[in-house]
């Protein structure tokens, strides 16, 4: 933090000093700057843009899972590039609130999908219920997946 205080004042006193010689090199620095932060921008719209493409859909089946992963979740890539990775967080809703039931511990389960998933695939898993507040059911529970994280080939 200091650094880049000092060089802010070094800039604005070369500026002042010299402003023929100081004015050229900063405008071509703004748009250099200017450039790569529209070129991250797009990026970060791009990945969202994949991301709204994925349809990731969870229940709690402890029929069709093992006894220690009740969670059954269901992935389909419906984007154009394969999908090389994905993380989220679940939550658990009871119907009619926006209450987020589940507590957040350091030890709570990660949820990561596949490691490679082509377009128009289908990704099935069991996983681990996260923990949740005392008092509730987890078969009366809506599980959605919130805060997506994930990268795709290009």
């Amino acid at each position: 933090m200091l650094i880049g205080a000092l060089l802010v004042v070094t800039w604005v006193i070369l500026l002042i000093r010299y402003p023929l010689r100081a004015a050229p090199i900063s405008l071509g620095a703004l748009l250099g700057l200017g450039l790569v932060a529209a070129w991250v921008i797009w990026q970060e719209q791009r990945g969202e843009q994949l991301l709204a493409q994925l349809e990731l859909r969870m229940a709690y089946a402890p029929s069709d899972c093992p006894a220690g992963h009740p969670l059954h979740i269901t992935l389909e890539n419906h984007s154009t590039k394969p999908l090389r990775s994905l993380r989220w967080e679940v939550a658990a809703y009871s119907s009619g609130s926006n209450l987020n039931l589940v507590t957040s511990n350091y030890d709570s389960p990660q949820y990561r999908g596949p490691g490679d998933l082509q377009p128009g695939q289908r990704w099935n898993s069991c996983a681990p219920l996260p923990p949740l507040r005392s008092g509730y059911r987890s078969g009366n529970l809506e599980f959605r997946a919130e805060r997506l994280q994930g990268q795709f080939a290009d």
